[in-house]
Formats: C-alpha cells, sequence, structure tokens
C-alpha cells in the first residue's frame, strides 16, 4: 500500500512542465535562415495536491529551473518552419508527508530534453529577411511536434526524478490571428507518453520492477497579446489540460485524473536589434490533481540573421 502511494507523486514531478506549457506567439513567422539562442530561469512554489488519491499531505516543492534553447528558421516546402531544441536542469527541494511520516528531498539534475519542429501551413510563406520587412501578418494556421527525450535524471530506486524515463509527443495546431495591433493565440494538442518500465523498483518498498503507463493528455492554450511597439508587447496567457490517467503494473488509479488550468502574463522587452528579455508570470487557476504552483520566468533571447550555405 505504501509503494501504490507514493506513485503519484513521482509521475507530478515527471511530467511537470509538459501539459502545462505557456507559450504566446509560438508560431510567430521569421525569415528563413533566422536563429535565435535563448537563456530562461524559471522558479516554482507552491504545493502538490492529489485529491485523495494517496497518503501524501502537506506536500510542497520549491524548484530553480534554468534552460538553454536553440532556434533555426528554415522552409519546408515553400512554408516557414522553425526547429527548437532545448536543454533544462533543476534545483529543488521536495517536503510532504507520506502516511504521517515527514520526508524531505532534495534534486540537482537534468530535465528530459526537448525538440520541436513547427510549420506553418497558412498565412506564413517561407521569406528572407527582404520579403519578411513588408509582410504582415493576418490569420495564420500551424501545425507543430514535440519530442520530449528521456536524457533527464533518473534513478528507479529513489522516489524523485526530474527525467521520467520514457518519449512523450506532442503534436499540435495553432492558430494565430491578428488585428492591427492586437494578436489571438489559440492552440489545441494531444500528448502521448511511451511506457517506463522501470518505474520506481528495486528498493525497499519494491523489490522488482515496475511498468508504469499514462492516458493521454488533451491540452488547449489560448493568449491575447499587444504590441505596444515593434518587439514590444504583453499577453495575458491561459491553458486547460484534462487526461494523464495513469496505471501501475496493469492497475489504473482512477484518481490520477488530471482537470487542472493555469492563468498568467508575459511581456517581451527589446534590448538592441539582436536581444529581447521576456519576463512571465502564471499560477495555477483549478488545479485538481497536480502542481499547484506559482511560477516566475525571466529569459534573455540573442537572435541574429545567417548566411544561406
Amino acid at each position: 500500500m505504501r509503494q501504490a502511494g507514493l506513485v503519484p507523486f513521482v509521475l507530478f514531478l515527471s511530467i511537470a512542465g509538459k501539459a502545462q506549457d505557456l507559450a504566446p506567439r509560438a508560431y510567430l513567422i521569421t525569415p528563413v535562415h533566422s536563429n535565435a539562442v535563448t537563456l530562461s530561469y524559471s522558479f516554482y512554489d507552491g504545493d502538490l495536491l492529489f485529491d485523495g488519491a494517496v497518503p501524501i499531505t502537506g506536500a510542497t516543492a520549491r524548484v530553480s529551473a534554468s534552460v538553454v534553447s536553440l532556434t533555426h528558421s528554415l522552409h519546408i516546402l515553400g512554408r516557414s518552419a522553425n526547429f527548437t531544441a532545448s536543454l533544462p536542469h533543476g534545483v529543488g527541494n521536495f517536503r510532504g508527508k507520506v502516511v504521517e511520516a515527514e520526508a524531505n528531498a532534495y534534486r540537482s539534475g537534468g530535465f528530459d530534453s526537448s525538440y520541436r519542429l513547427s510549420l506553418n501551413l497558412i498565412g506564413g510563406p517561407a521569406m528572407d529577411v527582404q520579403d519578411f520587412l513588408k509582410w504582415r501578418q493576418k490569420t495564420l494556421l500551424g501545425f507543430s511536434f514535440r519530442l520530449v527525450a528521456p536524457t533527464g535524471q533518473y534513478d528507479p530506486t529513489k522516489l524523485i526524478n526530474y527525467g521520467a524515463n520514457r518519449w512523450a509527443f506532442k503534436p499540435e495546431l495553432g492558430l494565430s490571428r491578428r488585428w492591427e495591433h492586437w494578436v489571438l493565440d489559440t492552440y489545441g494538442a494531444v500528448w502521448f507518453f511511451t511506457a517506463n518500465h522501470d518505474f520506481f523498483s528495486r528498493n525497499q518498498f519494491s523489490p522488482g520492477t515496475n511498468v508504469q503507463k499514462q492516458n493521454l493528455t488533451f491540452a488547449f492554450e489560448g493568449h491575447l497579446s499587444y504590441d505596444v511597439k515593434p518587439r514590444l508587447w504583453a499577453s495575458l496567457d491561459g491553458n486547460f489540460w484534462v487526461g494523464g490517467r495513469s496505471s501501475l503494473n496493469g492497475v489504473e488509479n482512477p484518481n490520477t485524473l488530471q482537470r487542472n488550468s493555469r492563468i498568467g502574463g508575459t511581456i517581451s522587452i527589446p534590448v538592441s536589434r539582436h536581444q529581447a528579455l521576456k519576463f512571465s508570470y502564471n499560477r495555477g487557476a483549478y488545479i485538481r490533481y497536480g502542481g499547484n504552483y506559482q511560477n516566475v520566468s525571466a529569459a534573455w533571447q540573442y537572435s541574429w540573421v545567417g548566411r544561406p550555405n
């Protein structure tokens, strides 16, 4: 029984940051051969809620995460496309009571790496810099595919891990519409997960190996942003995701169903021709199961247009 109670705690940590993403202007059109390096820092602080699914109470987490991302713009079949690779690292402290016994943990290590390819379907042809300067956005429809690889810190004997020891896939459709200074973005996506065949295994709670599986998670996201002037904009952000019920060794736990939402805001400030700063804040609006935390993020980006080979 104690082993079953620990499973969702590990599960929450491994999926944190996936369905909960808030990314305004994710289908932005850029000139072909554009590049960007982004360094970001995020701080997460809050409670972990389990809706009575497990005997864990008073669970809290404080995590600092840094991410290095590289983005490159290209063209695919005459359409604008972007590829982004992200490498995150985290440091965190976790506290709570498991069956009324105090538990504390500290972790430092890499999260699973992420790779995203986005392709414009309508409204954003591939353009060089000269054509891009003449172009004006109206309605954009895009498709993206995100892959999360099991490259993060993972020890199957430990309760808390930053890595998930499995693959995750996220196909998404994104719609963006501009009205002069206003931009409305809406996205719809589905998360798919492979099985973790070495889940919380070979320890005092479970001497053998366990197989953990997770159902699909449906994610929806919306952003309303306003351009104050070129490259200076602010947005209101929100999302909702549902699904992701998990099972252990073929036994499903219905109380692990996620039905959560987050709200927040973002501001992007140009610093120079090639540099920009971005700040964001978001918090749980309705959290039934998972992380009811506050998140503050800051990012620095350096962008340039490279020469074609």
